[in-house]
């Protein structure tokens, strides 16, 4: 698990493309490959690197155009864990 933590932060961080950009892509994949684990892991990465909640809606709208009907119940659960993590930042 470390090693993949090292890979994370490493393709992460701000180049041509901001740390923000990067987490909503990999958030986008997330959904549109199905990874439970994946979809919260970026929905909160994305978060902590600035996205708004608009930002981390359409990257939600865009990965269902592009994964088609099953990326909408994996979009819902991105929904849900933004929900989650919006709360828990107000507090």
């Amino acid at each position: 698990m470390k090693a993949f933590d090292q890979l994370h932060k490493s393709s992460t961080v701000d180049g041509a493309l901001s740390k923000k950009t990067k987490e909503l892509i990999a958030l986008g994949i997330a959904i549109t490959v199905r990874c439970d684990g994946c979809i919260s892991f970026h929905v909160n990465d994305a978060l902590q690197s600035g996205a708004s909640t608009q930002e981390v809606l359409e990257t939600i709208g865009v990965a269902i155009l592009m994964g088609g009907g099953p990326s909408v119940v994996y979009g819902c659960e991105a929904l849900e864990a933004l929900q989650q993590f919006s709360v828990l930042q107000e507090h």
